[in-house]
């Protein structure tokens, strides 16, 4: 067992911690405050092939895994950029892409994710049926050798950057008549595909969308993989790569929030001459904070760690665990900070209470709080499925 990266991987820390703090949070706020996009960081990460690291190397990509990706999200997020387009296009849609795509649709694809002249965000979470894709209401029927999809989509992160959305829908298996999870590469320009913006309390350069599927009408290779039977492997093989992403996101936003105020607070001084950080009223919560964070990136470590070796199953447990903890770990810590600041913590110019509504949604998105619990009761616990 081993805690240290290898010499590559420390390598694209530091390259990827100098970028993240090149652009720094104030960038990030101005854009997002601007209503507009990251675009230069990410054309510059992309360039740096930062957003290609888990894609494989004859698509262009730098032949990694999840752990690799991990870092990118979480030294980003620790410079005060957490861009969850890195979760939606390079962690789900490229994940899913790669594994369970056709060849044709790998070398279509993946390049222009590897590079990021290209993004496909994901679309599965509905307003009736939330993410269980059992009761998901989008219906795909053929139509000679095109297929028609009908339904809604909500919370869809990106939309408005993105050239294709993978689209979870489900459709009718001839054999039983049952209906069956598919994903479609759809064209966010297809007729009879709308969106609407939906109006978020977070500070985000990303935005988020009702999307309304009318007769959406896209070739048979449109649909992911060889046949319909690649409709649920493909659809769970990138809920682990989002949560760990997810998590290390989460990290980097508490350490970024942890080191603002351990600078704040160690310089600021009130009584006496002594800084406030000297009094353990201040510095004890900022200290437990900093634990939590710490051992939710171990649990990212483990979780990726798992996943890039096959270990799925293995994987899944600790991808869950791990997202509690850094959901968890990251509110508090932007919490703890906005409170060691005091006043100054609630300003845009000390940049943490910007980061309140994203890390509070952390413990919502893309898997609550709740049902990881459930999760965990029933896969490691041994009890009674509760739902």
């Amino acid at each position: 067992m081993t805690f240290d990266l290898t010499p590559e991987q420390d390598q694209l820390r530091d390259a990827v911690r100098a970028l993240g703090r090149r652009y720094g949070h104030g960038y990030f706020v101005e854009k997002a405050k601007a209503g507009e996009h990251t675009s230069e960081l990410w054309t510059e990460a992309g360039r740096l092939g930062y957003l290609g690291v888990n894609i494989p190397t004859e698509y262009g990509g730098g032949g990694g895994g999840i752990t690799e990706l991990a870092i990118v999200c979480e030294e980003l997020a620790a410079a005060g950029c957490p861009l969850l387009l890195l979760v939606v296009s390079p962690a789900i849609a490229a994940t899913v892409i790669t594994r369970h795509g056709t060849e044709e649709q790998r070398k279509r694809h993946l390049p222009g994710l590897a590079d990021g002249s290209a993004k496909i965000v994901f679309a599965i979470t509905e307003p009736e049926a939330g993410s269980n894709f059992h009761r998901l209401g989008t219906v795909a029927r053929r139509d000679g050798d095109d297929w028609v999809l009908n339904g809604r989509k909500c919370y869809i992160s990106g939309v408005d950057e993105a050239g294709h959305v993978l689209v979870v829908a489900r459709t009718e298996d001839s054999s039983t008549g049952k209906l069956k999870p598919a994903l479609f590469l759809v064209p966010t320009d297809a007729a009879g595909l709308t969106r609407s913006k939906l109006d978020m309390e977070i500070v985000s350069p990303e935005n988020q969308f009702l999307l309304y599927l009318d007769d959406v009408r896209v070739p048979a290779d449109a649909l992911l993989g060889e046949s319909l039977d690649a409709g649920l492997p493909a659809l769970f093989a990138g809920l682990n790569p989002e949560r760990i992403t997810v998590a290390a996101m989460g990290a980097g936003t508490g350490r970024y929030a942890i080191e603002r105020a351990s600078e704040y607070t160690a310089t600021r001084k009130v009584w006496g001459g002594r800084s406030i950080g000297s009094h353990q009223g201040v510095s004890h919560p900022l200290a437990h904070a900093a634990v939590q964070v710490e051992l939710a990136r171990l649990m990212i470590q483990k979780a990726a760690t798992l996943y890039d070796a096959g270990r799925d199953l293995e994987a899944g447990v600790a991808g869950n665990m791990a997202k509690y903890a850094a959901g968890e770990a990251a509110a508090l810590a932007v919490d703890t900070a906005v409170q060691a600041l005091g006043g100054a913590g609630m300003t845009t110019e000390y940049g943490v209470a910007t980061l309140l509504g994203a890390v509070r949604a952390g413990r919502i998105a893309p898997v609550s709080r709740e049902m990881i619990l459930n999760f965990v009761a029933q896969h490691v616990l041994g009890q009674e499925k509760s739902y």
